[in-house]
């Protein structure tokens, strides 16, 4: 066996590691570039939280899959900007997106209701991670809608 270093095995090892961690800590140290600021207002789209009209509301949303784009339909009702009820209906122009939008719609409602309609963005539901693409879409119309 032919050793290039004088210092034990377990210290290189060691010395290693801790240069890793070193990095990682300092990777977010710098300071976050400042926003160009060219005088104009910015419209951001999104309301403030606790901005939305109390009601129902229905937006679709779509997405795609490796075959086609599929289309969701999405009824939200809001009180002071919470989720009380979620309706999810689906389209599926495929046996798969049949299968994964059941899924989604099957189990949205326990992931959404309760929670302010600011604080969710969906990104995988009982297993079923492209129709929460649309699903998201869907909640961007409605806030806008709702936007009081």
């Amino acid at each position: 066996m032919i050793r290039m270093s004088s210092a034990p095995r377990s210290l290189r090892a060691g010395a290693a590691a801790a240069s890793v961690v070193g990095i990682a800590a300092l990777a977010g140290c710098g300071a976050p570039a400042a926003p160009a600021d060219s005088g104009d207002a910015v419209d951001r789209g999104a309301p403030a939280a606790g901005t939305y009209e109390d009601g129902t509301y229905t937006a679709e949303g779509s997405y795609a899959t490796p075959e086609t784009i599929e289309t969701i339909t999405v009824t939200m009702t809001l009180d002071d900007g919470v989720i009380t009820e979620v309706e999810v209906v689906g389209e599926p122009t495929r046996a798969e997106s049949q299968q994964y939008q059941g899924q989604f719609i099957g189990g949205i409602r326990d992931v959404v209701v309760g929670k302010s309609i600011d604080e969710i963005s969906v990104s995988r539901v009982a297993g079923s991670s492209l129709t929460s693409g649309g699903f998201n879409k869907a909640v961007e119309e409605i806030k806008a809608q709702a936007a009081s």
